[in-house]
């Protein structure tokens, strides 16, 4: 592996751009730090000076991936308080995060999801398999279970 060492001083600003570029989790920047060749007691040194600067905030950092994964890839909240958990996000973070996708919002994108599916699978003529479909469907995209039940019994 071709690593470049970094002083602490070189690592600050690297990662200051790093940040700056997009918001980061906590992990992505602790990796990132690693791989500059840096101990962990710089490391830690480091993310609590970005944190102090405000170049590091995991609140916000949940809030604009959940509404991005949300907005953009039409992700159910299942799916992105799975992935914030991968990204070691904190309990308080996720719930703060899912709480700011509007639930009209959230119900429409569910709706307009289950209207196309269903629009795909019109060429099925045995019911069951649809509604499995569209269920499986849905369900990979992380909405809840009870939501996607209520929408596929109106089938």
């Amino acid at each position: 592996m071709n690593t470049k060492y970094f002083s602490k001083d070189e690592a600050l600003q690297k990662t200051k751009q790093y940040c700056a570029y997009q918001e980061r989790c906590h992990s992505e920047v602790k990796e990132k730090l690693y791989s500059f060749g840096l101990y962990k007691k710089e490391v830690d040194e480091l993310l609590s000076t970005l944190i102090e600067e405000n170049y590091l905030n995991e609140e916000r950092f949940a809030i604009h991936y959940a509404g991005g994964k949300f907005r953009m890839k039409k992700w159910g909240k299942r799916k992105i308080k799975y992935a914030l958990k991968q990204k070691q996000v904190s309990e308080y973070c996720i719930k703060k995060a899912l709480a700011c996708i509007p639930e009209n919002d959230y119900r429409k994108a569910l709706q307009k999801l289950f209207e196309q599916r269903l629009l795909a699978l019109r060429g099925k003529k045995n019911i069951f398999i649809k509604k499995r479909k569209l269920q499986e469907h849905l369900m990979q995209k992380g909405f809840e279970t009870e939501l996607v039940s209520e929408l596929i019994s109106q089938v």
